[in-house]
């Protein structure tokens, strides 16, 4: 008996210095990006004035091409890590498509690109998307690099690297990642997103800048005085640039509705479910612009495979708009989800004269 529990020790003790062990090493190779790092090469640039100034913008969180409406996701009370390879497969080539066929799409903001990650069978996404857009301009901004994510423990979720893109008809006078605070604590933090925002600079001919900002915030965080110190990053960004006479629009994935939302209609025929976190009144000055369509949502709820009418829906993809720009439409492109758990939000825009 003695024998016996000396054994159980020693197993008890190689488990817990081989995971103190792991804790460390995902430690030290922890992705620790600059608060601002310069997203495009040093050398000088032509740059092109923007000219025109009625523009078309569309902003879709792709899921990583793992979270179309077959899927339910473990995170979300569902049971699935990922798809299997080949409806990943389809995913992403039903995402590519949906790129390749839409025109007249003068910028596109993306969140949720994998590049070789686990949970997306090692497809480079970034490099599959980037190769339908050649000869427009594109940045890349990684938000997400862990070399395993160790839940859930029967099936990990694995190595993940992924992040946004901003795509451009026109070149861009500056492409900068803005790092938004880590709010989680260690060891937390080692297998969260690496959370920022993407910053492109236009200059127009009135020698003003269009700014486009592409943002991802925080998900599964509730606590306000944390969410609020991540949004004033992109907040005060935003009002700087609106108050140097520049056209300020930032587009993305909030993972929060927009002040007193509701749907409109019918919802076409989805189920209405608000999200958890909201933003306020006093988010932005009254002036400035939220750009969603109140039809439509543009993220479902991922606890079972989607089924239209059953699963919860909300709006956490949207636009926010400086009050010199002019909102002229607004639409959720509903897809019904079928490659992603977000639907893509289309924004046209004048820059006021």
């Amino acid at each position: 008996m003695k024998k016996f529990f000396k054994i159980i020790l020693w197993i008890v003790v190689v488990i817990v210095l081989a995971f103190a062990g792991f804790l460390l090493y995902i430690t030290i190779v922890d992705y620790k990006p600059e608060p601002v790092e310069s997203l495009l090469p040093t050398e000088n640039r032509e740059i092109t004035v923007v000219q025109i100034d009625t523009l078309n913008l569309i902003s879709w969180n792709i899921g990583y091409a793992g979270l179309g409406a077959e899927m339910d996701f473990f995170y979300d009370e569902g049971k699935k890590v990922r798809p299997t390879k080949e409806m990943g497969r389809k995913y992403l080539n039903g995402v590519k498509h949906f790129i390749a066929q839409t025109d007249s799409i003068d910028f596109w903001l993306l969140q949720e690109v994998d590049f070789k990650s686990k949970r997306s069978h090692y497809f480079d996404e970034v490099d599959e998307i980037t190769d339908l857009k050649k000869g427009t301009h594109y940045v890349f901004a990684k938000n997400y690099d862990v070399p395993f994510v160790p839940v859930p423990p029967s099936d990990p979720l694995g190595y993940v690297k992924g992040g946004m893109i901003t795509f451009s008809e026109y070149p861009m006078a500056e492409a900068t990642r803005y790092a938004y605070p880590l709010i989680a604590s260690w060891p937390d933090k080692l297998f969260l997103l690496d959370r920022c925002f993407i910053l492109t600079r236009f200059p127009l001919a009135t020698g003003k800048d269009f700014v486009v900002m592409n943002t991802h915030n925080s998900a599964y965080v509730y606590d306000s005085a944390l969410r609020i110190k991540e949004l004033n990053i992109i907040k005060q960004k935003m009002l700087e640039e609106y108050a140097k006479g520049n056209f300020v629009l930032a587009g993305g994935d909030w993972n929060a509705n927009p002040p007193h939302f509701m749907p409109s209609g019918n919802y076409n025929g989805h189920r209405f479910v608000p999200s958890k976190v909201k933003m306020n009144d006093n988010t932005f000055p009254e002036d400035w612009i939220w750009a969603y369509d109140a039809s439509a949502p543009t993220n479902r709820q991922n606890y079972q495979a989607f089924v239209k009418g059953e699963n919860g829906t909300t709006i956490l993809d949207y636009f926010i708009l400086s009050p010199n720009i002019e909102l002229l439409q607004v639409k959720t492109i509903d897809l019904n989800f079928e490659n992603s758990d977000h639907n893509p939000v289309f924004v046209k825009i004048a820059l006021r004269k």
